[in-house]
């Protein structure tokens, strides 16, 4: 805003001249000069001059005044004093300050507004209800956004356009996509806003087919995408590893320069399913692509950031992970708990404990130790780093505990071989009641077979089942047949792979052969292994493991055969690694290596 425009209006009244006095009693002057209001400092000085020359109850300037209050204010706040102050509003004050909630929060306050606004006689219009139905969808509000939407129709809004887009992203968002559906099949007109409503809601909840096939019906139309749309489809590319439609999108999509639609392409680039035997090539590749993305972007978000960290993480590249949180300290951005969860999982994978501590006195410092997804991470990563006194210490200290909180403490004690622990814990966690779930049960179950609880874990099996409903899947079976193949009850879990309620994969006839090795049965072993073969010939473990069944029975050169048949079939086995932090160092040690560079 000139600064010569709002001295001018700052001078007193009676010091100007008479035609000018005559026009400054008109709202007109104040209007112009809130329109090019820039900041909320300015705001507050014009706001102060309208009170002194006694328009404070124009309703044309209150309603300026709350629009730019909702946008220049870090809250709501100012906005609502404007609002409680003037008696006499229309409709169209009481939409402006339901839309700074929609906006600024908190939407429940939008809802209220809006219910009042019926007390005070006035019917709501084609602009109340987007915002109103938007609050509806944020706050999972479903019930009420039902009765919002009886009252649409009853206002006779049911074909705009505008309102029966936001209808179709409430009803998505609630998970109804079919009520979604029905409302976007009886809109006569289809805007961009309401075809990309209707992909997003099934992207979203993860009908992927039917969301590209929206998409193609919009672009057959003649619609062409923007870069929400483009957005809301990225994530079905990546689900259903259309990686050429992908390429095709970021080629239409990477001239609009929307930083929203380049983050959405790093998360595709690093999230697309791969399937084959190039999968690691492959994926290096395409974390290369996103990483390329991410480098040319001139402008980054936390968004940004925090997509190219869980990236890495996500794909066993835990220093790359860390090294760029490092980064972002360097460049002075701020993180958020999505940031701070994926650091600590990449501390997590890869051992890194130094770090993973130094990690925890930053949340702290940064007050974020009470939130849920930060802890539940904090634990597993101090689990995992076998530092199982840290992970009970963060435990102990949380205010609350959801499902997956004890979960996590749970599976914590589980695989650090402290089985009795673990279900002491689970036993507090049903005092508490805490209902357990599908994971809880494979952290149990984990739990005896650890520590070689085999009755526990029979008895833990069935009420899985019995008392909670939960159908065991091929995890939960596969924990009972290592369970029983440790204890050397081999027929009994033979026969317990034979009544599975889902069809046994590797993993499961892989504990039976284990269990075979241990107990030196060799006839079973042989029965296991074929079906091993059959199911995934690509798998080194089986042949590695059935080879030294036959050579501890002496069997030397069925031994040496399957050795062979790796060689011929180019299997190779992954050597171990282990890694160890010296001063913020890591090194990386694979199994049979006799150097390591100092």
């Amino acid at each position: 805003m000139s600064a010569k425009l709002l001295r001018r209006f700052e001078q007193p009244l009676s010091s100007l001249p008479l035609l000018t006095r005559i026009n400054y009693q008109q709202p007109l002057p104040y209007n112009y000069l809130l329109n090019s209001c820039s900041s909320l400092r300015d705001l507050k000085r014009i706001h102060a001059r309208i009170l002194t020359d006694g328009f404070s109850q124009n309703l044309l300037l209150v309603t300026k005044l709350i629009t730019l209050a909702c946008a220049f204010a870090p809250n709501i706040c100012y906005a609502r004093k404007l609002f409680d102050r003037i008696p006499q509003r229309d409709v169209f004050l009481w939409n402006t300050l339901i839309r700074g909630y929609a906006d600024l929060g908190p939407c429940e306050e939008a809802l209220i507004l809006y219910k009042n606004m019926h007390f005070n006689g006035l019917l709501p219009d084609h602009y109340t209800f987007p915002f109103v139905v938007r609050s509806c969808a944020v706050l999972s509000a479903l019930r009420e956004g039902e009765e919002v939407h009886c009252n649409i129709i009853k206002n006779g809004f049911g074909s705009d356009v505008f309102v029966q887009s936001s209808l179709v992203t409430m009803y998505s968002q609630s998970g109804e996509t079919w009520n979604s559906e029905l409302v976007f099949d009886e809109m006569v007109e289809k805007n961009i806003v309401s075809w990309t409503a209707m992909v997003a809601g099934y992207v979203q909840n993860g009908f992927f087919m039917k969301g590209l096939g929206v998409f193609k019906r919009m672009v057959d139309s003649g619609i062409q995408p923007n870069a929400v749309t483009l957005v809301s489809i990225l994530p079905a590319c990546a689900g259903l590893d259309l990686f050429k439609l992908g390429e095709l999108i970021h080629g239409y999509g990477i001239k609009l320069g929307d930083i929203s639609l380049i983050n959405a392409l790093i998360a595709f680039y690093g999230k697309c399913i791969i399937v084959g035997n190039d999968e690691k090539d492959e994926r290096v590749k395409r974390v290369k692509r996103a990483q390329s993305l991410f480098d040319k972007m001139v402008v980054r978000n936390l968004v940004s950031w925090n997509a190219m960290i869980a990236i890495y993480e996500q794909n066993n590249l835990d220093d790359d992970a860390i090294n760029l949180f490092l980064r972002m300290q360097t460049e002075k951005v701020e993180f958020d708990y999505i940031t701070m969860v994926s650091v600590i999982s990449a501390c997590a994978s890869s051992g890194k404990l130094n770090t993973g501590r130094w990690l925890h006195e930053l949340v702290t410092s940064k007050g974020l130790e009470t939130n849920l997804s930060i802890t539940n991470a904090l634990i597993d990563m101090y689990a995992k780093c076998g530092s199982i006194d840290l992970a009970r210490n963060v435990f102990e200290r949380l205010p609350e505990r959801t499902v997956v909180s004890w979960t996590t403490m749970i599976g914590a004690c589980a695989t650090n071989g402290y089985g009795e622990d673990a279900l002491e814990i689970f036993s507090r966690m049903l005092e508490e009641k805490v209902m357990p779930n599908s994971f809880t049960f494979i952290a149990v179950l984990t739990a005896c077979r650890h520590s070689g609880l085999t009755e526990e874990g029979r008895k833990h099996y069935v009420s899985m089942k019995k008392d909670y409903s939960i159908v065991p899947g091929v995890e939960h079976c596969a924990c009972m047949v290592d369970l029983l193949g440790r204890a050397g009850q081999l027929s009994e879990a033979f026969e317990f792979i034979e009544r599975m309620p889902v069809e046994p994969d590797v993993g499961v006839w892989g504990a039976l052969l284990s269990g075979c090795k241990i107990h030196k049965n060799l006839k079973m072993a042989e029965l296991v292994a074929e079906r091993l073969f059959k199911l995934n010939p690509q798998t080194t473990t089986p042949y590695i493991l059935m080879s030294n069944i036959y050579e501890e029975a002496g069997r030397w050169e069925d031994g040496a055969r399957l050795r062979n048949l790796m060689e011929e079939r180019n299997l190779k086995k992954t050597p171990g690694r282990s890694s160890v932090e010296v001063s913020r160092r890591f090194h990386t040690f694979l199994s049979g290596s006799k150097s390591h560079p100092s």
